[in-house]
């Protein structure tokens, strides 16, 4: 595996893409507008990491074939007393700087990949062995992506976002009723923050493909309420919000953008992979890609518009090596 050099310096279209993306992502998908007068001493709130770029795996060759479009990840670590734990939540936003669409991917956590200095594991691993670094690098190893950019921030944020807002309206059925505290039976209900949160999380009831697909559900509700929140209801959120969230993005960049950022819309959103078996191997259960080949390619068709892309040796090699360990093709 090679790594990219130095990444060059981004235009200012493209800048402002990335710019408007972290934004979602520091707020769960929130895209939000404040006052230059007051931006600085907000973003002084954020944890920003230092992370150097040469610590993140890029498959050659990938970089300049997703030229045109941005791709950062969010991580939502499970860890209760910190930003330690395993990346239970992996989103990744995929900005198109023609058009100004934001797709999101969720990664199942269980999937079963090649976490680099660690051999075949489960995806959302990498972020406990190694912090962001590995866990990008493991996402751009097994995807061919490019990701370098990323927000983490721990699933108290999702509480306490949504009870910034007053609650998500959103329908719940009669079987997630009973994963979901004060919810009794199935209708549409304005959920509060715990309540959300629990909704998130539900896997007991169905799959862990069902609970990316709430979650996202979940995104897409603050995301339309924040749109039409007030300066001073979004000061307060900010407040609120950024001491938890950490991100390798400067400040500087976050400050260059902020006229026009409720002009970029979120698009399509996916679960990946698109096909997987779950499997026991070594007493531990896995959803294994079926085709992991297959699955990247059709990403690749979905998010970026190849038709035809053509998988990298690294990603052909994983998916060749996963089919001989545990025999799902």
């Amino acid at each position: 595996m090679k790594k990219d050099q130095k990444m060059p310096r981004k235009h200012s279209a493209l800048k402002k893409i990335l710019i408007t993306i972290l934004v979602l992502i520091l707020i769960l998908g929130i895209i939000f507008g404040i006052v230059i007068g007051i931006l600085n001493s907000k973003l002084n709130k954020i944890n920003y990491d230092n992370l150097d770029e040469n610590s993140i795996e890029v498959t050659a060759g990938v970089k300049d074939n997703l030229s045109g479009y941005r791709n950062i990840v969010l991580f939502g670590i499970d860890d209760a007393d910190g930003y330690k734990g395993r990346s239970d939540c992996i989103i990744i936003f995929s900005l198109n700087e023609k058009t100004k669409d934001v797709k999101m991917t969720s990664i199942y956590r269980d999937t079963y990949v090649e976490v680099p200095g660690y051999r075949y594991t489960k995806i959302n691993h990498a972020y406990a062995y190694g912090g962001a670094a590995l866990a990008m690098s493991t996402i751009n190893r097994n995807l061919d992506l490019d990701v370098t950019e990323y927000v983490t921030i721990n699933f108290q944020v999702v509480k306490d976002v949504v009870d910034a807002v007053g609650g998500v309206k959103i329908k719940v059925t009669l079987a997630e009723t009973s994963q979901i505290p004060g919810i009794k039976s199935a209708g549409t209900y304005n959920l509060t923050g715990e309540q959300a949160l629990a909704y998130g999380r539900i896997r007991k009831i169905d799959t862990d493909y069902q609970r990316t697909e709430r979650m996202r559900t979940v995104i897409n509700a603050v995301f339309s309420k924040v749109k039409k929140m007030s300066v001073p209801e979004m000061n307060k959120l900010l407040d609120r919000l950024l001491p938890e969230v950490h991100t390798n993005i400067t400040k500087s960049e976050i400050t260059d953008v902020m006229k026009d950022v409720t002009s970029y819309s979120l698009g399509n959103s996916i679960g990946w992979p698109y096909e997987v078996k779950g499997k026991m191997i070594g007493g531990v259960w896995y959803g294994v890609p079926k085709n992991l080949k297959e699955s990247v390619q059709k990403l690749h068709k979905e998010l970026f518009n190849e038709e035809e892309y053509e998988t990298t040796e690294t990603v052909n090699k994983i998916s060749n090596t996963i089919i001989k360990k545990t025999g799902v093709r």
